[in-house]
């Protein structure tokens, strides 16, 4: 069976992976548009502390997609994708310290991954995560980690090359045949498939048949420093409480501040003096050590944003053969390799191993 998959960030380098692991002969196709969510995101594995935790539908994808990075990591053998699982500082005032850990407690029945969850005083914080400014109440959730979402994607990539992938540069276009997807046009070059998977991130609008989804791009600027030569391979992500915000370290001495959440923003594929302001203020009042930091870049990437917040993911109605995967909102490196995963099962016929009719498409 010949699948071509559209989009190859980490949904779309997953789904290749998995595909070529379950037989398909796979052509993965990327146009390389400048602001792909999977480039520019921080890379934070903490779903028990998203703002959507609160919808059971969401959270139960959201707490599978992280168990399922472990098996994934293994998988990949010795590929360097920054993946550590370092915790996280949940920064709250001390009338909710308690609230933040028995929230945390109490998930943790159902998502063992949690971790170890504990009161911090600031001096013990501030040891794990060097330069934190004024005294916050501190819970630590052992199970949060970080990865590289460049990383992963390019070795979920070479992976599904080294199974027989082929890889092409271009914008597709979809062809349907008697109501069907027969494949794409890439260059005027025909590309004929028994099934067709759009992991097409924020573009995806474009790309399916009109009315088919509905997702929006929405732009983060997210900003990068470097605390050389302080030691941040173990530190922990820094997560404020009632913020969007947050701080991560990775290996070479780079600390990421984001971001920005622009609705409405279109594909406006800039750094902004608003955006960058606001970054650079949220992470100044979680670290004021930053300031002393060497300002290394701002990237920028449009997050697939569908109406309610929870993925758009298995058949689109009305074309035999054609699935899509996307609408992953800010937690796409989370949920990208699993959405990735189950849009392959669906694209071969096989059974996805979760209902997906919460995230159908055509869901009211």
């Amino acid at each position: 069976m010949r699948i071509v998959i559209i989009g190859s960030g980490i949904v779309g380098a997953s789904c290749a992976y998995v595909a070529c692991s379950l037989g398909a002969a796979v052509v993965l196709v990327d146009a390389a548009l400048p602001g792909q969510a999977t480039a520019a995101g921080a890379g934070i594995v903490c779903p028990w502390w998203s703002e959507q935790a609160d919808d059971p539908v969401w959270y139960d994808f959201a707490c599978a997609a992280a168990r399922y990075y472990p098996e994934l990591i293994a998988g990949l053998g010795p590929a360097d994708v920054s993946y550590r699982q370092v915790g996280a500082l949940i920064l709250t005032d001390p009338d909710q310290q308690q609230v933040v850990m028995n929230s945390f407690v109490d998930r943790r029945a159902q998502a063992p991954e949690i971790g170890d969850v504990e009161a911090l005083t600031w001096a013990e914080a501030s040891r794990m995560f060097p330069g934190l400014g004024a005294e916050r109440a501190v819970v630590f959730v052992g199970g949060a980690w970080r990865l590289d979402g460049r990383r992963v994607a390019a070795a979920l990539a070479s992976a599904a090359v080294a199974k027989g992938a082929v890889i092409m540069t271009g914008r597709a276009e979809l062809v349907r045949r008697d109501g069907r997807a027969a494949g794409v046009t890439v260059g005027g070059e025909l590309i004929e498939a028994d099934a067709v998977v759009a992991a097409t991130g924020a573009w995806t609008s474009a790309f399916l048949p009109p009315g088919a989804v509905t997702v929006e791009p929405q732009r983060g600027q997210i900003a990068h420093f470097s605390v050389e030569p302080a030691d941040t391979a173990g530190w922990p992500v820094v997560l404020p409480a009632g913020k969007g915000h947050y701080l991560v370290a990775f290996d070479d001495h780079r600390v990421v501040a984001g971001a920005t959440r622009e609705t409405g923003s279109g594909f406006d594929y800039r750094v902004t003096g608003g955006g960058l302001s606001q970054v650079l203020r949220e992470a100044l009042a979680m670290a004021p050590g930053l300031a002393a930091a060497t300002y290394l870049e701002t990237r920028v990437g449009f997050r697939p944003m569908s109406p309610d917040g929870r993925p758009v993911l298995g058949l689109v109605p009305g074309t035999d053969g054609l699935v899509v995967a996307t609408g992953l909102g800010p937690t796409g490196l989370t949920m990208g390799p699993y959405a990735g995963a189950i849009a392959a099962r669906v694209a071969l016929g096989e059974q996805p191993g979760v209902d997906l009719a919460p995230f159908s498409p055509l869901r009211p």
